[in-house]
């Protein structure tokens, strides 16, 4: 190899390391930002993912077994059980994802008793909020901010009421502006949402993952519709994103 094609090279490879450590610097600065509290796994522990689409992420709902792939779904729920059972296999975690497309928080709170309150998970992951602001631009809802942190408060006081020592995540609400279904109509209102997901991670001493940061900053290397097809449901790239911010709230 001749002097020129040398230095091309080794440029080439520089250039694309930087790439390859770009993203996951990127997570690990928005969420240390908030100095997040991290939860932590116990042998025997039991993991559950709760919400709505981006939870969901088409798993097969038929399925109560955890750890496995057609439960879990094809998203950040899937990624991030993925590296937690590679990196902990003496703790035998149980992990399950019962995230529900479309659902917003009282629909959460049907199913609870069911779904969350008798899988007595050790740490309890919720990402819900976008559908209780997204649906009323159609109409079709007629909740507010208020309904949103009434129903929310409701739900995590009596989460912590039966489960006093489980360990909770709560995920930021987010969107991806400019991309396909967020349009300026989102802006301010959602905002609210997402400082509300914010206030009550506080009240309830909760790990808070900072999506909206965190894409915010991707997007920086790349555009917003590589992360997110429609500005809401991430793409695999997008997924596997989120599961790296989730991964930052363990320790």
């Amino acid at each position: 190899m001749n002097p020129l094609n040398r230095r091309n090279f080794l440029r080439n490879v520089s250039l694309g390391s930087v790439a390859a450590i770009s993203i996951p610097n990127i997570v690990s600065a928005a969420v240390s930002a908030e100095k997040t509290k991290k939860v932590t796994l116990k042998k025997e522990g039991v993991v559950l993912f709760q919400g709505d689409s981006i939870t969901d992420a088409g798993r097969k709902r038929d399925n109560d077994q955890p750890n496995t792939g057609a439960a879990l779904g094809g998203g950040y729920a899937l990624m991030a059980a993925a590296d937690l059972l590679l990196k902990n296999a003496d703790k035998n975690l149980k992990i399950y994802n019962k995230g529900i497309s479309g659902n917003k928080v009282f629909q959460l709170a049907d199913r609870w008793d069911i779904e969350c309150l008798a899988i007595k998970p050790d740490v309890l992951s919720i990402l819900v909020g976008v559908n209780d602001f997204w649906h009323t631009l159609n109409g079709n809802y007629k909740g507010t901010i208020q309904t949103y942190k009434q129903d929310y408060d409701k739900l995590l006081a009596r989460t912590k009421q039966q489960l006093p020592d489980v360990q909770l995540i709560i995920g930021e609400p987010f969107a991806v502006a400019g991309v396909k279904a967020v349009d300026e109509k989102w802006y301010p209102a959602f905002d609210e949402y997402r400082a509300a997901a914010r206030a009550l991670a506080d009240k309830y001493q909760a790990g808070f993952i900072p999506y909206q940061a965190v894409f915010d900053k991707a997007i920086k290397s790349a555009p917003g519709a590589y992360w997110t097809g429609d500005g809401v449901h991430p793409s695999v790239a997008g997924a596997q994103l989120m599961a790296e911010a989730w991964l930052q709230c363990v320790k």
